[in-house]
Order: C-alpha cells, then sequence, then structure tokens
C-alpha cells in the first residue's frame, strides 16, 4: 500500500498540479491512482471533473457518519480514481476537534479498505495549514512529498513542514518518509538556482532531482480542466512528471 500526502504550508507552490499530475502519470502507466481532495476549494475535484453538490458526496461524510471511502470513489476521464472535495470540508476542524481518534479517521478507513494496495496508489492533495484535514492526511502517509516553488518564502514554508513533521514523530511512533519537490523552476533565474542550493544543503538527498520546471502547459492545463498529459502530453511539464514518478518509484514510493 503507498498513500502519499501532498503537502505544504503555502498555496501557490504546485500541491494541485503535482497531485493531479503524479496521479495522472501512474494512470498512464496502467495504475488505478486514487486522488483524495482535502482542500475546500475542491480545485483538484473541479480540475479531474468530478464536482459535489454537498459535502455528504465527499470526503466529508467519513467525517460525519463514517460513511466507507469506496462509496465516495468517482471516475475521473484521465484514469484516476477521485475522493472530491466540497467548501463545507472548511467547518471540520471546528464541527470535531484534533483528538487523535478524528486525526487518524482517514488513516484507518484506509487501511480497513485497502484503496492504496496493489497498483492503487492513494495521493491526498492536502490544504495549505496544519489542521483536521492535513494531520489526517499525514497521519495515513506512507509518505509527504512537499512542493517548494522557487522563491524564498515558500522555502520558509517547507521548514515549518519539516518542523512540524518532526514534532509529530513521537505520536507517530515513526518517521515519515519525505521528499522535498523544486517547482516552478526557472534555471535563468538566479534566486531559483539558489533556492535549489538552500534546500539541498538543508535536507539533503531527502530533495527530488527531478525539478518541474516553469511552464505553459503546466498553468493552462487546469483552465481546461485537464491533467497536462490530457491537455500537451508532449511538453516539458509532460516530461518532468513523468520524470518525477521514474524518481519516486526507483526510491520505493510506487513500488518496482
Amino acid at each position: 500500500m503507498t498513500i502519499v500526502a501532498v503537502f505544504n504550508q503555502k498555496g501557490g507552490v504546485g500541491k494541485t498540479t503535482t497531485t493531479l499530475n503524479l496521479a495522472a502519470a501512474l494512470a498512464r502507466r496502467g495504475g488505478t491512482p486514487c486522488g483524495i481532495d482535502l482542500d475546500p476549494q475542491a480545485h483538484f475535484s473541479a480540475i479531474a471533473g468530478v464536482t459535489a453538490g454537498a459535502g455528504d458526496d465527499t470526503v466529508l461524510s467519513l467525517f460525519q457518519r463514517n460513511r466507507p471511502l469506496s462509496e465516495l470513489v468517482h471516475g475521473a476521464a484521465s484514469g484516476i480514481r477521485v475522493i472530491p472535495s466540497h467548501m463545507e470540508l472548511s467547518k471540520v476542524d471546528t464541527l470535531f476537534g484534533k483528538g487523535y481518534n478524528v486525526v487518524n479517521r482517514l488513516n484507518v478507513a484506509l487501511r480497513a479498505e485497502r484503496l492504496g494496495s496493489g497498483g492503487s496508489p492513494v495521493l491526498i492533495d492536502c490544504c495549505p495549514m496544519i489542521g483536521v484535514l492535513s494531520l489526517n492526511a499525514i497521519f495515513a502517509s506512507d509518505c509527504v512529498l512537499v512542493p517548494v516553488s522557487a522563491d524564498h518564502l515558500s522555502y520558509k514554508s517547507a521548514l515549518q513542514v519539516e518542523k512540524a513533521l518532526r514534532a509529530l514523530e513521537p505520536v507517530l511512533k515513526r518517521r515519515v518518509k519525505r521528499r522535498y519537490l523544486l517547482t516552478r523552476f526557472d534555471a535563468r533565474r538566479r534566486m531559483a538556482r539558489e533556492i535549489q542550493d538552500m534546500l539541498v544543503q538543508q535536507f539533503g538527498e531527502e530533495v527530488c532531482r527531478t525539478r518541474i520546471a516553469e511552464n505553459v502547459s503546466l498553468a493552462e492545463s487546469p483552465a481546461h480542466n485537464k491533467t497536462v498529459f490530457e491537455h500537451a502530453p508532449s511538453s516539458r511539464g509532460a516530461q518532468d512528471y513523468d520524470a518525477l514518478l521514474d524518481e519516486l518509484t526507483a526510491a520505493g514510493f510506487f513500488g518496482e
């Protein structure tokens, strides 16, 4: 079973783009990945073409009435299975608090239903804050993938993610594997190269060798509600996410 949470405590760094296109890359290779949208903004759901009219048709119903995740899965044209989000998901922190049973609920459900088994890995698109939703993703994950756009504020947010993961380790009783992924990278910009060097100095081998370049096709594809592979399969963006999948697979994240 492989469950990957895509998380950073900052918006605009490529969390949804990475979740969507990494899942699409898996689907193109014959897998049946499941993408869980844990962001109340529901951008992942919308781009994948799976929208919910009410919160009860989304992952929210897992928290409200322990509804099986298998009842919430929808197929998308890209080959990704999607458990959608809804703006009502923003109520979770207020309604349920942050007790252990609440923040571990997604983990329990995923393990019981084995949604991440075999060729069906689970990728979780997280909201950009530490709360019940992102904690559920981290508690459930085998790995946290941290997109870091090539700017200083994003780098500082990555440091906060590392700090949070270390603080959670005594509760989790394990060290969550993580990888830091440089996104929106333009090698012509000195700042981009500086951020890359700072990431490697701080996190060493946990920085992905693959960098996601600033790419027009990646920026355009959400407007068409398509993955980059559907929108522009020969683009640099598609090539980068294929390369990222190769790297993570070789590292044992998605099996051999």
